[in-house]
Parts: structure tokens; C-alpha cells; sequence
């Protein structure tokens, strides 16, 4: 069979014929020349593809994703989130995300509290310029288009399904909460820094101001001792800063690697045993700092003064429907805040949490 040099080879031949030959010559050599060349191209084709690398093939969620700025069309995953991403971004290359599936995307559910919080709140409407509703399902995807800006699809593992409601710490939920680990470790890695809010917080104030300035991973708290430096502070994963570097980077795959060496844990009560790690404090130098919940404030705990609030979680809360009634009750006791005289306001407490629970819902 012609190798591709030997059907160029073929080809550079006749041509040298042409010149002394007549018009058969030439008909013969243009005749041969297309033959071989037909016979090369196939076999050429299949070489190429015997010899290729096995990545190559792979489904494009599989491989890695391309360098901040290229256009990889192969990796269509990796493409589309760049051109959110970018377009999402603050100056410094900051984005806020959230993630929703189906069960809080639906109309009257979590995700239409959540933006209400942002267009009532202070100085945080324009936050939503910035925001990336991230589905987890075609549903959520659609619903995010119908009344949202910047939304971005992403796929899961064949099998899996995140559609739903997703009850605390079925395999459903945990398969979830580390699929949103592995995603933000791709949006670090891609060299944007985020604000990580779940949907079930509503932003009463902008919290940037009050983010510290020498801290690499930043989270709220569940419970929070004081010291923002406390390694013993209990962290949750629904509100977090992360500036894009090299260590958080690599501290969210030793994070997600994790997993395996803690099944049937979800990824908060993962951090609780790798943040004092040396990999993570000496070697990798990551600076953890733990949010104060008088100003990152969730139903397990928070401060009673509506005045320095700026994040509100609908935490310690089994079930949907609580969920949603004190969110609601949130923004009703942050509308009754705004429109109290400034000397009164310090009356204003909070009215929740009312239904919120961690009992489980009876059947």
C-alpha cells in the first residue's frame, strides 16, 4: 500500500514527464497521480488514528480543561464555561456562583427569593451582573434563561441524576455537593477567584467590604468562636471567598480527592478533617479564614442586629417548603428593617427561624 511520501513521490514523477511526452503522457500521469493518491489518503487517515494518543478520543467532559483564554473545540465543556465566566467577571477577575437544579428553580421557589434579596438589598443589585447561576439539570438551565443573564449548564457523570429535590445526605445530595467541589476547583484552575453563595442564602448588603485581605479561602460558619484564625471554627460550605492561585487551586483537589478516603461524608464535614492538614497549612500555605455569622449569619446561629447583617442562610433546615417559608420571613423582617426610622431600628429583630427545623419531615 502507498504511504503518503510515496504517493507525492508518484505525483513529483509524472510531473517530470510532462515535459517531454504528449497529451497520452499526460493523461496517463494525471490518471496514476489520482489513483494513488485516492489509495494513500484512507490508509493515511487510519494510521493516524491507530497511533493517535487514547485522550484524544475521550468525551469531551473527560478531558482537561484548556488555558485561561484559548478556545479548545474539542473540550466544548471548557469553552462555554470560559465564555460565561468572562463574561460574568468583575475587573479582578472575581465572579459570583450559585448552583440550582430543578426543585429550586421552580416559580415561588428558593432561586426567586434569592434574586428578590439582591434587587432589595443594599449596594447588592448590581452584584447580579456578576452572578452565575450554575444548573445542575435541563430544567434549572432553562429556568436560569428566563430570568437570569448569565447561566451555564453542567454536565454530570452518565447515571446521574440531580434534578429534584435532594434530601440531606442521601447519595443524591453527596453526589452533588462533590460535583460542585470539582467544578469550582475547574473555575480556580481556569484563574478566576469567586464567591461561592448556595441559592438558600438572601444578600441583604454587599459582604465584600467586609471579606478579610490577606485571607486565600474564606467560609462561612455554623457556628463561629470569635477568632477568624480558629482552625476549631465549624464551617459551611454555602457561603464562601476564594482568590484564584495555585495553592487553592491544588487545595480544592486534595479537597475532592479526599472523598474517597471519607465516604459517605459530604464535603463540609470533609474540611473539618483535612483544614489543619500540613499539606494544606505548611506545604501548600493556604490561609483559612473563618467569617463572622453576626455579619455571615445562617439559622444555626446569628447576631440579632439587622444593622451589620449581610448574608442570611436558611441553614439547620430540613425540607423545602421550611426553607422556603423563612426565607420569605427574611425578606419580610428586612423590608420591616429598611422602612423603620433609622433611631429604631435597633427594635428589628429577626422572626425566624419560625418553621425551619433539623428534625425530619414526617412522611
Amino acid at each position: 500500500m502507498a504511504t503518503a511520501d510515496e504517493a507525492s513521490a508518484a505525483g513529483a514523477g509524472g510531473g517530470g514527464g510532462v515535459g517531454v511526452g504528449g497529451g497520452d503522457q499526460v493523461r496517463r500521469a494525471a490518471t496514476a497521480a489520482l489513483f494513488l493518491a485516492a489509495v494513500a489518503l484512507p490508509c493515511l487517515v487510519l494510521y493516524r488514528a491507530a497511533v493517535a494518543p487514547a485522550g484524544l478520543f475521550l468525551r469531551p467532559a473527560a478531558l482537561p480543561a484548556p488555558p485561561r483564554g484559548d478556545v479548545d473545540p474539542v473540550n466544548s465543556e471548557g469553552a462555554r464555561l470560559e465564555h460565561v465566566l468572562r463574561a460574568a467577571a468583575m475587573a479582578n477577575d472575581t465572579v459570583i456562583l450559585t448552583t440550582l437544579n430543578s426543585a429550586w428553580a421552580e416559580p415561588g421557589s428558593v432561586v426567586d427569593i434569592f434574586l428578590e434579596s439582591f434587587r432589595i438589598g443594599n449596594d447588592t443589585r448590581w452584584l447580579l451582573d456578576h452572578l452565575v447561576m450554575v444548573s445542575l439539570d435541563l430544567t434549572a438551565y432553562r429556568r436560569c434563561h428566563q430570568i437570569h443573564r448569565h447561566c451555564f449548564a453542567l454536565t454530570t457523570d452518565d447515571g446521574v441524576d440531580f434534578s429534584g429535590q435532594k434530601n440531606f445526605m442521601t447519595d443524591g445530595y453527596l453526589k452533588m455537593m462533590w460535583r460542585r467541589i470539582d467544578f469550582l476547583g475547574h473555575v480556580l484552575a481556569k484563574g478566576y477567584s469567586f464567591i461561592f453563595t448556595d441559592t438558600d442564602i438572601v444578600w441583604f448588603r454587599n459582604p465584600m467590604p467586609h471579606l478579610h485581605h490577606d485571607g486565600d479561602f474564606q467560609i462561612a460558619c455554623d457556628h463561629f468562636t470569635g477568632d477568624p484564625d480558629d482552625l476549631s471554627n465549624s464551617p459551611n460550605g454555602g457561603f464562601a471567598y476564594v482568590r484564584s492561585t495555585a495553592a487553592t487551586a491544588a487545595f480544592y483537589r486534595y479537597w475532592y480527592a479526599a472523598r474517597e478516603r471519607h465516604p459517605g461524608l459530604h464535603d463540609q464535614d470533609v474540611l473539618n478533617l483535612i483544614k489543619s492538614d500540613t499539606y494544606v497549612v505548611a506545604r501548600l500555605g493556604v490561609r483559612i479564614r473563618f467569617l463572622s455569622t453576626d455579619i455571615f449569619a445562617g439559622l444555626c446561629e446569628h447576631g440579632r442586629n439587622l444593622s451589620t447583617v449581610c448574608t442570611m442562610h436558611a441553614n439547620c433546615c430540613v425540607g423545602l417548603r421550611r426553607k422556603i417559608d423563612d426565607l420569605g420571613l427574611m425578606l419580610q423582617d428586612w423590608r420591616r428593617f429598611m422602612a423603620t426610622p433609622r433611631n429604631d431600628r435597633y427594635s428589628v429583630t429577626w422572626s425566624v427561624p419560625r418553621n425551619c427545623s433539623m428534625k425530619k419531615l414526617e412522611r
